[in-house]
C-alpha cells in the first residue's frame, strides 16, 4: 500500500462527508431559482447542522439504547458506502470491497436501523413511516439489484471499481441496456431518498411524509447526524450514478497528474446532476402512497428489460 494511495483514500473520504451538504444546498437553491424564489443560499445545510449541534438533545423517558445510537450506525453506514464508491480515482486502498452487493446491504442495514429506532418510543408516526419505509425499500432493493447485475454483465465483475475500469478506460461503447438501467436507477434514487414524487423532504404533513415521520423524535446533535447521513446517502447516489453512466474523468490512483481534472469533472457533474434532481423535482407531483408500489415496479421493470436487452441482443 502505497502512501499516495493511503492519502487519497483519506482525502476522498474527508471530501464526501464534507461536500454532502453542499450538495443537498445546491438542490434546495435550484428549486428555489426554479420556484421564482430566493432560497437560503447553499451553505443552509452547514448552518442548520451548526445550530443543531449547539443544542441539547431531548429524549423520550422510554428511549432505548438503540435509538440512542441509530444516529451514529446511520451516519457511518452511509459515510462508509460514500467512501467506498470510487468517486476521483480508482485502485485506491478500499478499492477490493467496493461490491455493489455490499453496497446495497449497507443501504438496507441503514434502512433496518432507522425503522427500528421509529418504532422504538412507540408514536404513532414513527410506526406509520418506519412501515411505509420498509415497503419502499422491500419494492426498491430487487430494482436496484438488477441495476447493478447488469452493468456487472457488462463488466463480468460486481465490483465497482472493475466497473467503471471497463466503461471509462477502455475503448467508448454504447450499451442500450444502461439506458434502461439509468432509467430504472433515477427512479430508485429518488424513492431511497425520500424525494419527490415517493415523497417530499420539506413537508410534514402526517399522511403524507415518510422519511421525516421516523426523525420525528429526534433531536439536536442526533437530529444533525441523522440529517447529514440523508445529505451523504444522496451524494452516494449521485456517486454512484455517476460510477455507472457517466465514469469519464475518474482518474486512476496511479495517474496523481489526473487528480486536479478529476475533482472539476466530479463537481461538475454534482452540479448538473444536483439541477437536474431540482428540476426533476419542481416538474413533478407527488404520488399518492398507493401508487408507490406501481411506481418502484415501473422500474423493476425496467431494470429487468436492460438485463434482458443485454443477454438477448449483447448491447
Amino acid at each position: 500500500m502505497s502512501y499516495s494511495g493511503l492519502l487519497l483514500q483519506l482525502f476522498q473520504d474527508a471530501l464526501v462527508v464534507l461536500i454532502a451538504p453542499l450538495l443537498l444546498g445546491w438542490v434546495n437553491q435550484c428549486r428555489a431559482w426554479l420556484q421564482n424564489r430566493s432560497g437560503a443560499g447553499v451553505l443552509q445545510p452547514y448552518r442548520n447542522l451548526v445550530k443543531l449541534f449547539h443544542k441539547d438533545a431531548v429524549l423520550a423517558n422510554n428511549a432505548s439504547p438503540l435509538f440512542r445510537f441509530t444516529p451514529y450506525i446511520l451516519f457511518s453506514g452511509m459515510w462508509l458506502a460514500a467512501a467506498l464508491v470510487p468517486v476521483i480515482a480508482t485502485d485506491l486502498p478500499l478499492s477490493p470491497a467496493v461490491d455493489v452487493i455490499a453496497l446495497v446491504g449497507i443501504f438496507a442495514l441503514a434502512r433496518v436501523f432507522i425503522s427500528l429506532a421509529a418504532m422504538d418510543i412507540g408514536t404513532a408516526f414513527g410506526t406509520l413511516g418506519a412501515r411505509r419505509e420498509m415497503l419502499v425499500g422491500f419494492l426498491a432493493e430487487p430494482a436496484l439489484l438488477m441495476v447493478f447485475f447488469t452493468a456487472s454483465a457488462i463488466s463480468q465483475s460486481t465490483s465497482l471499481v472493475t466497473i467503471v475500469e471497463t466503461l471509462a478506460h477502455r475503448q467508448f461503447v454504447l450499451y442500450p441496456s444502461l439506458a434502461f438501467a439509468a432509467v430504472a436507477f433515477v427512479m430508485v434514487m429518488l424513492a431511497e431518498n425520500a424525494r419527490i414524487p415517493v415523497d417530499n423532504p420539506a413537508t410534514h404533513l402526517e399522511l403524507t411524509m415518510i422519511h421525516e415521520a421516523m426523525i420525528l423524535e429526534y433531536s439536536a446533535r442526533h437530529l444533525a447526524l441523522v440529517e447529514w447521513a440523508s445529505a451523504i446517502k444522496l451524494l452516494a447516489y449521485i456517486t454512484i450514478g455517476i460510477a455507472l453512466f457517466a465514469p469519464w474523468g475518474i482518474a486512476e490512483a496511479s495517474n496523481l497528474e489526473a487528480l486536479p481534472l478529476a475533482l472539476a469533472a466530479l463537481f461538475l457533474k454534482l452540479a448538473v446532476a444536483g439541477a437536474s434532481l431540482a428540476l426533476l423535482e419542481t416538474l413533478s407531483a407527488k404520488l399518492r402512497i398507493f401508487r408507490v408500489p406501481e411506481y418502484l415496479g415501473t422500474a423493476f421493470l425496467l431494470a429487468v428489460l436492460a438485463m434482458l436487452v443485454h443477454f438477448l441482443l449483447g448491447a
